[in-house]
């Protein structure tokens, strides 16, 4: 994985547990209501996984969200958000 993907995984994984605190969920609670394991949750959460499409969708409509929620934080994709 090169650094660019690694930086922005980690900023997805970041807004994600922060969309998921916001909405007092346990990464347990959220995994049960998208139908996925809670180690997906945490590996997504922490960078070291790039979910799918799929799975973004199936995320953010487990917290009522609409899934473009998902990927509004700040990114410098000039210098791979570090």
């Amino acid at each position: 994985m090169n650094i660019r993907n690694e930086a922005y995984n980690k900023a997805f994984g970041a807004n994600l547990k922060r969309l998921r605190t916001a909405k007092k969920l346990s990464r347990e609670a959220l995994a049960a209501q998208a139908g996925i394991e809670p180690k997906q949750v945490y590996r997504i959460e922490v960078g070291e996984s790039s979910p799918t499409i799929a799975t973004v969708v199936t995320i953010a409509t487990a917290m009522n969200l609409h899934p473009k929620k998902m990927f509004e934080f700040d990114f410098d994709f000039k210098s791979g958000g570090l």
